[in-house]
This record gives structure tokens, C-alpha cells and sequence, in this order.
């Protein structure tokens, strides 16, 4: 048998919160992770983990720490990100400070808190004495707020049996989340003096004609039939940046897109949809000039829910939580889709909190110590099959 140290979850959190590990491809005076990296490095030997650091670019560090198996069961590994999005507004931001049952801080969720939970599971798992028969990993990844450098650097070493990545949800299990495409288009024009409309051609005024055209797809992916868990699909206009002076036609136009994917669709029928609106335009105007690049593609992610991992998940938060968690889809992306991709049966779990990328940020300590049972008795389960 086992418990959960409480206070030592606490006291780990606590420092991680207090120290700055803001994404630096987010925020201009972003610390990066570094720092948190080192501590974290600290507390995995301290609990006997072998421990790897990998550091794909400067101040993007990532560590994993492994706690062997005996040998005969199946991996498991745990994934949780060290950096935040930015302080600005904040009014505590790297406190730590506890009131009534919450922690707070930049990151207490979001997801230094799920971190914590997993440290001390290890802790809890080590202190029953009871020895797992395959190896337990936990990943402390840089960079999961913009580009995922630290999933994606860990990727080739590790091919585990399954994962349980630890974003904040709530509790419940979450099977299922979108993907995002990032996407530009780009019209042209001719630049000319403004009393020269004989030799302008306004680059900003055939973007008017996409984005009426790009607003009617929005309108169909509205009706089309949504996912189960995770709803319809979607796209905005993010940006839009065009023309240099009030006197002068428009040379070039760029506009960003967000197309949220579901499981099923991918970068390809994304990219045709663009393109066939691109063609429409240009078979009505023959000097209608326009091109669609992908910026940047994340796949979504979906798990059986009969996989073995989530059936061991489920019947273990029915011991811990009094009844089983639900299973759930999450509208924004995470790492899980990476760890999907390369074969690893990957699900969700995290806390309950409040404040995602907001000026107030808290994590409930119950449903942290309650996390770290759940991740502990799962590791048991699944690592001794």
C-alpha cells in the first residue's frame, strides 16, 4: 500500500512555480527552460531516476527521468511541460503562494502542477517498495506553448508502450482533441502611385475578394457533421497585413489562417479547400494573382477508448475519484498527438484549475494529490501487465 506525500508535492510545486520558465518564442524576455530543467533534473536524481537531458536549441531544455522496470511489462510515460505562456497583467505570478485549497501562479495548471503529481508518484510507487516489471519515464518537456521542440527531441529515444500526457482537464479523461493548420495567403498587386489606377493593381482589395469567399467556407465546415467529442471543425483570419502608404496601391497582401482539424481530416484536404477557392477567383479575373503556403500543421489526436491504457486509466480513477472519470475530447492541441504518431497508446489526464493563459492562474491541490494516486496505481497496473 501506498500514500501520497502531500507535502512534498507541495513544497516541488511551489518552487517550480517560482521559477520563471516563460517561453521565449512567446515572450520577448522569456527565460526559457533552463533553469526549471535543472531543478527538475535535481529532484528525478534525488528519487533515484536515471536521468537524460536534451537540449535541441539554446535555453530549450528537456529532461526524462527513468525509473527502470524488472523486466517482462509494458513502458509507461508520463509528459508534462516546463515552460508558460507570459506574465503580463499578472498580479502573482511566480508566488506559489496557497489559499484555501489553490496554488498559485503562472503555470500552477498549465502544467507545472501535473508535474508535481508525477514526481510524486514516483515518490509514492518507491516508497511502497513496490517494484514495477517495465520502465516508468516522466518527461519534463521544454516549448509544448509554441513549437513542441521538447516532445519532438525526446521522440527517437524513447518509444514507450503508452503515454499519459497530464494537461490540465479537469479530471477526466480526455480521448480525443483537434489539430490546427497554420496557413498564409498571399495576394499580389502592382504597386503604383494612388492617382494611377491605370497602373495599380490593389493587392488588398483581392484579398477582400478571398476573405468573402473564405467566409462561406467557415459557413459550410459549420454544417458539415461534427466529431462525437471534440465538435465541428473551424477557421479564422488571424492576421492580415497589406499596403505601405496611403498613396500608393497595395503590392502584396498576406493573410494567416487557423484551421482547426478533427481526427480524420488532414493537411492535404485542408490545403485543397484553400485552393479551390484560389482557382474560383482566378478562372473569374485572369489577373487575379494569389498562392497558399502551410506555415505550420499539427495532426489531431484520438485513442479507442477499449485501448488497454484507458481502460486501466478509467478503472483506476474509479478507485480513486469514487466512480470512473468520464471520457471527453478537448478543443485545443497537445503533445499527445505526438506521442499518437509514433504508435504509443497516449491519453489524457490532468487537474482541476482555473486561469489558462489568463492574469490569474490556480491549480486545486486536491485533485493534484488525487492526480498523483491516479498516475501511481496506473503505473502499477500497466507496467507489471
Amino acid at each position: 500500500m501506498f500514500m501520497i506525500d502531500k507535502k512534498y508535492l507541495e513544497e516541488i510545486l511551489v518552487r517550480m512555480v517560482q521559477i520563471d520558465s516563460t517561453n521565449p518564442s512567446l515572450s520577448a524576455d522569456g527565460k526559457g527552460e533552463t533553469q526549471i530543467a535543472a531543478y527538475v533534473e535535481r529532484v528525478m536524481a534525488e528519487l533515484g531516476l536515471e536521468v537524460a537531458r536534451f537540449e535541441p536549441e539554446p535555453m530549450r531544455v528537456s529532461v526524462v527521468g527513468r525509473l527502470p522496470g524488472t523486466g517482462g511489462g509494458r513502458s509507461l510515460l508520463l509528459n508534462a511541460h516546463t515552460d508558460t505562456v507570459g506574465v503580463v497583467g499578472m498580479a502573482e505570478p511566480f508566488s506559489g503562494a496557497i489559499r484555501d485549497g489553490k496554488l498559485y501562479g503562472r503555470g500552477s495548471q498549465d502544467m507545472k502542477g501535473s508535474l508535481a503529481a508525477q514526481l510524486a508518484a514516483v515518490a509514492a510507487i518507491q516508497q511502497s517498495g513496490q517494484q514495477l516489471a517495465g520502465d516508468l519515464l516522466i518527461a519534463a518537456v521544454a516549448d509544448e506553448e509554441y513549437g513542441s521542440v521538447g516532445t519532438e527531441s525526446i521522440l527517437p529515444h524513447y518509444q514507450p508502450d503508452g503515454v499519459i500526457v497530464t494537461e490540465p482537464s479537469e479530471m477526466q479523461i480526455s480521448i480525443a482533441h483537434k489539430g490546427f493548420i497554420l496557413l498564409e495567403v498571399r495576394t499580389y498587386g502592382r504597386a503604383y502611385h494612388g492617382s494611377r489606377p491605370d497602373l495599380g493593381i490593389d493587392a488588398n482589395m483581392r484579398m477582400g475578394r478571398f476573405l468573402a469567399e473564405l467566409e462561406k467556407l467557415e459557413r459550410d465546415l459549420a454544417q458539415r457533421p461534427t466529431h462525437p467529442l471534440v465538435g465541428r471543425p473551424s477557421l479564422h483570419a488571424s492576421t492580415l497585413r497589406g499596403g505601405t502608404e496611403w498613396s500608393a496601391y497595395s503590392a502584396e497582401c498576406v493573410c494567416g489562417i487557423e484551421r482547426r482539424t478533427l481526427p480524420g481530416e488532414s493537411v492535404e484536404q485542408v490545403t485543397a479547400e484553400i485552393e479551390a477557392i484560389l482557382d474560383r477567383l482566378r478562372a473569374a479575373d485572369p489577373t487575379f494573382k494569389a498562392d497558399v503556403r502551410v506555415v505550420m500543421a499539427r495532426e489531431p489526436f484520438s485513442v479507442a477508448p477499449d485501448a488497454a491504457l484507458v481502460q486501466t486509466l478509467t478503472a483506476v480513477s474509479g478507485v480513486v475519484l469514487g466512480q470512473p472519470a468520464p471520457h471527453i475530447g478537448q478543443m485545443f492541441w497537445t503533445d499527445a498527438a505526438l506521442h499518437a504518431a509514433t504508435g504509443s497508446e497516449t491519453v489524457l489526464i490532468g487537474p482541476t484549475g482555473y486561469g489558462l493563459h489568463s492574469v490569474e492562474e490556480w491549480v486545486e491541490l486536491d485533485s493534484l494529490y488525487e492526480l498523483a494516486e491516479i498516475l501511481a496505481r496506473t503505473a502499477i497496473a500497466y507496467c507489471t501487465t
